[in-house]
């Protein structure tokens, strides 16, 4: 057996598993039943094994992202002793990898030298969609720490994967990612500021919440500007506004709607890519033309789990902008997208593009 070594790297974390990739039918020539696996097609990612690593950090030189990619396949190596000499090639899908940090090129060309396979990689938003919708054409948005939302036409009929990934968002924690992990602690914190300041009582639960976990108001700024990794700390506030929700609190149940319909927005925008049948410059400002009923979007990450109102406000939005887009349930992960971007890049069917993916 030949071994994919499948790489996740966010702002909260980091992972690599080993596993395999193969088409969605078993051996007997049987469809495999997967969400968002459309009649039988696309790909089964299956992870045998994983670790975890590091969250990155960002400091004035940038992002560690790269140097967190050579301590995970290091670490991979010296965990698996036995089953990483079956390793075929490896996928790398990592936060912040296009626009906080060198290019990559040389160090997935150190790697594969000094591990004799090749290794491809891509921002993770690329990872995320070949996980969440199984190797096919569409768009997703990803809610982590921070968030992107980004559509393919899918394989062409040869199965080449050409440079046409467009994309929405993943402008940071500071400018965008709006509805991720970092976005939602971000405006709850400001709701539960509003009530410290004596604005209103609505961030009562939240500026509750904050409290516990950060302790005083007056302590935040020195918390959160003084940090390397602000937006993941950004993001585990996330936890506590679902919570919140929860318990039954409407200012976290609306700011959870919210996420869900800026995530929504984004990924009809990314979507505009894959609706090959309109001309785009017809495609009006709150809604997409009719004509494509076949384009999927689907809604993925950590933080698309943070509860039923953000889940409503994807669905609510998208179907209010578009009636005609298909909404399925995510495939697989992020981790599984990093398998078959190990797998695709071995078979030489992916094409490189420009602050998107590298070969």
């Amino acid at each position: 057996m030949t071994l994919i070594l499948g790489i996740d790297i966010g702002g909260t974390g980091s992972r690599a598993a080993l596993g395999d990739v193969g088409d969605a039918t078993d051996h007997r020539g049987n469809a495999v039943s997967r969400p968002g696996i459309a009649d039988g097609g696309g790909f089964v990612p299956r992870i045998i094994d994983q670790l975890t690593g590091p969250r990155i950090e960002i400091g004035p030189s940038g992002s560690n992202v790269l140097h967190v990619v050579r301590e995970l396949v290091r670490t991979a190596a010296e965990t698996w002793p036995e089953r990483f000499p079956e390793v075929s090639s490896i996928g790398i899908g990592a936060t912040g990898i296009a626009s906080l940090a060198e290019d990559p090129s040389d160090v997935l060309a150190e790697i594969s030298g000094e591990v004799g396979v090749p290794a491809v990689a891509a921002i993770d938003a690329v990872t995320a969609h070949l996980g969440a919708l199984g190797g096919a054409g569409g768009a997703i948005s990803v809610l982590g720490t921070g968030a992107i939302a980004i559509a393919h036409p899918g394989p062409d009929a040869d199965g080449k994967w050409t440079a046409d990934w467009s994309r929405a968002d993943g402008w940071g924690h500071l400018f965008g990612d709006r509805g991720g992990g970092a976005w939602l602690g971000r405006h709850g914190l400001e709701l539960a500021l509003r009530t410290q300041d004596g604005i209103d009582e609505h961030g009562r639960a939240l500026l509750e919440a904050a409290t516990r976990r950060f302790g005083p108001p007056a302590s935040w700024p020195a918390q959160f500007y003084t940090r390397s990794d602000r937006a993941g700390l950004l993001a585990e506030f996330a936890v506590d506004v679902a919570d919140c929700a929860r318990a039954g609190d409407t200012a976290s149940a609306d700011l959870l709607r919210e996420a869900g319909q800026e995530a929504a927005r984004s990924a009809l925008a990314a979507a505009r890519s894959v609706r090959t049948d309109t001309d785009s410059s017809t495609v009006a400002t709150e809604a997409f033309p009719t004509s494509n009923s076949a384009t999927r979007i689907a809604l993925t990450g950590g933080v698309a789990a943070a509860g039923d109102h953000l889940v409503e406000g994807f669905r609510a939005e998208a179907a209010r902008l578009d009636p005609t887009i298909t909404i399925v349930d995510p495939a697989g992960g992020p981790l599984d997208g990093a398998l078959m971007l190990g797998h695709l890049g071995a078979g030489g069917t992916l094409g490189a593009q420009d602050k998107v993916l590298w070969t």
